[in-house]
């Protein structure tokens, strides 16, 4: 007989998940009797393996074959703990890990983790499940390209926005990335109502600031909407409009680096007063000169991404203290947050600080960090992070739960990881970050998720992914895999975040194919936006899908079961995308695929799914 103990069960230990300090924490473990068990404590240590403290846990009560040890304890200081149990019996004594997803170990195994959050630590609550969309500003709609007059140099401008994203490097071997399409911040504007339909309620944007690139995570001036955006004005009518309809707009906040061909670093003489030719310039701290000034600390090596010094006073008060700081300016333009690039490459204390100004400005100001791996236990350059324990980010990119869609739907999982990550996540991050995290299936930084769901192989050259197309039948199957992907990361806590142009099954391979001109031919009758649509409407209706607690688990030999509760507010969901299989019929329903009543059961084929409320 097993050592009885699960974190994620409320059997075992409540409150679910984390813990804010000095909340009161009771943990029970169930010892087969015959252990002859005479003493139990939980031991306590501190993220870098310091012993912090240990609680006793008397017996409590037993049951055929076990009896149960409880103990409750209080945590007053905020921070990233790990626990183990330590046993005395008549015969011996041994410690108790985790083996695992759910099951105990004696004497080898990993720890529980238990973070423990700061009392005053508050989310905005507008942002709690709302639908997100995410623009690469060049490429989604313009009527009129802007004024490119100061635009830095060389660009080209596409003649077709049907064309392929430029791919192939120039004579040198390097690939440039200054080929646009003309999209602007008055062609969002327009297309503001399309959003709506769509039930969005935030608007992130790619870098939005002047830069050389199309991408423009090589900022040149953070103070300047690119000349191929437009100015200021178009961007406070952009806020202005979006705001008007009850949405929000966040920016990607680039601090971990500039452009070499910036103001600041100036490589190219363009500015003048730049750290590169005068090394008496204001800006000369804010970069790490090895040789100066041909050898330079840069963002993984790209030579033109020179990396910045967040510790520099200079630069933290340009970014963000400061009385007209490119946080502060920002915000007052009309923005309603901030994305944090690469937060993993910025100091805790840079964020933390970051973060404090931006809720003086706008105390609703969302603040969200570019993290893909577990952001509660994240260690980046041998430095554990603080994100949630010292109350630095209010939502994460959630890369675990996208792998895991991904895994699921494709096959290579039968729901069993897709289960374990989930609830790993969940239990990990405080529940306010939950209902807010940015549950995404393709960004910039993906291939695109219709492309992904593939039954085919993948073209193995790049000229070959740059030019493929599905045929109808393998479309068909990717669109039918991307439905039941799109429904978990709709049924899901946390935003549904939508690349734009997923909803109308735009393909593509890696950057920059991931990154092509949205086709608005392809938006009337698109039957696979009228989900999404569907979609939207079904959450935005649901206080259980909006914020809601989340319990999931397998419901067949490939499927799952969702449930989200509010109260007396209950939204279920099942997917299956393997054989048929068959559920009871509980409550009212909201949306099905492949999925029949037949006897009062619901009969759900391949890649079928339901939602249902009760």
């Amino acid at each position: 007989m097993r050592i009885l103990y699960n974190s994620k069960d409320t059997t075992f230990k409540t409150p679910f998940g984390t813990i804010t300090e000095g909340q009161k924490t009771t943990l029970s473990i169930h010892i087969p009797a015959s252990c002859r068990t005479e003493n139990v404590k939980v031991v306590f240590t501190r993220e870098n393996g310091e012993p912090f403290a240990d609680f006793g846990m008397p017996k409590s009560g037993e049951y055929p074959h076990y009896e149960i040890y409880t103990g409750s304890f209080e945590i007053t200081e905020p921070g990233l703990y790990f626990y183990y149990f330590r046993i005395k019996t008549q015969n011996e004594c041994f410690s108790l890990y985790r083996q695992g997803f759910d099951m105990t170990n004696m004497e080898e195994g990993s720890l529980w983790q238990l973070s423990v959050i700061p009392s005053d630590f508050k989310v905005p609550k507008d942002y709690m499940g709302a639908v997100m969309y995410q623009i690469f500003p060049d490429r989604f709609y313009f009527d009129e390209i802007c004024d490119l007059s100061g635009k830095l140099e060389p660009f080209w401008l596409h003649k077709d926005t049907s064309e392929i994203p430029c791919y192939r490097p120039n004579a040198l071997g390097k690939i440039e990335n200054c080929d646009f399409y003309g999209g602007n911040l008055k062609g969002i504007e327009k297309k503001l109502d399309y959003l709506s339909e769509l039930g969005v309620k935030v608007i992130y944007l790619n870098p939005i600031f002047k830069a050389y690139s199309n991408h423009r995570y090589d900022t040149a001036d953070y103070m300047k909407i690119d000349e191929a955006l437009g100015t200021e004005e178009d961007f406070r009518s952009l806020c202005s409009e979006a705001h008007r309809r009850g949405m929000k707009i966040i920016l990607d906040g680039v601090f971990s680096h500039t452009g070499s061909n910036s103001r600041y670093f100036d490589i190219n003489n363009v500015y003048g007063g730049g750290a590169y030719h005068d090394p008496e310039s204001p800006y000369r701290k804010w970069f790490d000169f090895k040789n100066y000034p041909t050898e330079y600390t840069c963002w993984w090596g790209i030579k033109t991404l020179p990396c910045t010094n967040e510790n520099e006073d200079s630069y933290r008060d340009f970014i963000i203290n400061g009385e007209d700081s490119v946080i502060a300016h920002w915000i007052r333009a009309g923005a309603d947050g901030f994305r944090l690039d690469v937060a993993d490459e910025l100091p805790d204390s840079f964020i933390a600080e970051l973060r404090a100004r931006l809720k003086s400005l706008k105390p609703d100001a969302l603040l969200i960090g570019e993290v893909w791996e577990d952001a509660s236990n994240k260690i980046s350059y041998d430095v554990r992070r603080k994100y949630f324990v010292g109350g630095e980010l209010d939502s994460v990119m959630n890369y675990p739960w996208r792998r895991a869609i991904i895994d699921y739907v494709t096959g290579k999982d039968d729901g069993t990881k897709f289960v374990e990550t989930v609830m790993e996540i969940a239990e990990n991050y405080p529940p306010d970050v939950l209902k807010t995290l940015m549950n995404m299936l393709s960004t910039h930084d993906t291939s695109r998720i219709l492309s992904l769901l593939s039954p085919e192989a993948h073209p193995e050259t790049k000229d070959a992914r740059a030019a493929h197309k599905m045929s109808d039948d393998v479309r068909a199957t990717a669109v039918s895999r991307l439905m039941c992907a799109t429904l978990l990361q709709f049924i899901l806590p946390g935003m549904p975040s939508v690349f734009y142009g997923d909803e109308i099954g735009t393909e593509g391979f890696e950057d920059p194919f991931c990154r092509s001109f949205f086709n608005w031919q392809n938006v009337e009758g698109n039957h696979l936006r009228n989900f999404f649509c569907e979609l939207g409407r079904i959450r935005a209706k649901s206080d259980a899908l909006t914020c809601g607690d989340i319990t999931v688990c397998k419901a067949g030999p490939s499927a799952i079961k969702l449930e989200r509760r509010n109260g007396d507010k209950l939204c279920r969901a099942y997917v299956n995308t393997g054989e048929t299989i068959e559920v009871d019929v509980c409550g009212s329903t909201l949306l099905t695929q492949s999925c029949n009543i037949i006897g009062g059961k619901y009969r759900i084929e391949k890649y079928g799914f339901l939602i249902e409320e009760s």
